[in-house]
């Protein structure tokens, strides 16, 4: 009996220096070895940390720059021009925005747009001249911003082909827009919203309403825009897509 409590003694002390098992087999490392198994986790975690916040950083950076870069900057005519198809209102203001169907960007420019009109309906004419290439199918331009578009109250909404009215007044963003008097005489030329895709209060939409309520600009009569290059086909609007 001696003997075997002996060797029951030793099993157990050889036992007890060997890697300890749990219940349901899994191995337990030793209390240093599991020490340097967190040391070795430790700095792996926190780099895969660091490059995800760094590449977290890189893509808002990147964002925010395109959100808040505007379109080409252009000089408009200061009398409205001769040759132009839109009628403009010899009686009071006329508003003409002109605007790609398919840049993502353009949805905050009708919806500032609706603001403006909700204001001063009765003080302005309003015409939205929707780019489209001759080279496309018929309804190619009826997007749900078109659709948009004509919801508003007394927006006239037509298609310019081949952009031939954006070059005559030099629109080249879209969401441009241009507030000419009833003498025919440029008041305001620019953005209607703060960045690219945003809505909100903003320099533009101020301006116009300030223009057709109080007859001065409460803001400064131009400003920037933000918006897809206006005369082009799908590849102008893909950036903005991905947004």
């Amino acid at each position: 009996m001696e003997a075997l409590g002996t060797s029951e003694a030793i099993n157990s002390d050889i036992d007890s220096s060997q890697t300890a098992t749990t219940s349901v087999g899994r191995q337990v490392l030793p209390a240093e070895d599991r020490m340097a198994h967190r040391n070795r986790t430790v700095p792996s975690f926190a780099l895969l940390t660091l490059a995800w916040l760094t590449t977290v950083v890189i893509g808002l950076s990147w964002l925010w720059e395109y959100e808040a870069t505007p379109g080409e900057a252009t000089t408009s005519p200061r009398s409205w021009p001769d040759d132009s198809r839109i009628e403009r209102n010899m009686d009071r203001p006329t508003l003409v925005v002109f605007a790609h169907p398919r840049c993502p960007c353009t949805r905050s420019t009708i919806g500032e747009l609706a603001v403006i009109v909700a204001h001063c309906e009765e003080r302005v004419d309003v015409h939205v001249q929707f780019f489209r290439p001759s080279s496309v199918s018929s309804e190619w331009e009826k997007t749900d911003l078109w659709s948009s578009a004509e919801a508003i109250p007394g927006v006239s909404v037509v298609w310019d082909e081949n952009g031939s009215e954006a070059m005559r007044f030099r629109a080249t963003t879209s969401g441009y827009s241009l507030l000419y008097g009833a003498n025919g005489q440029l008041l305001f030329n620019g953005g209607i919203t703060g960045s690219r895709g945003h809505s909100g209060d903003n320099a533009g939409r101020s301006a116009i309403v300030s223009l057709l309520m109080n007859g001065v600009a409460a803001q400064k009569p131009n400003t920037f825009v933000f918006g897809c290059p206006l005369l082009g086909r799908d590849d102008a609007c893909e950036t903005g897509r991905q947004i």
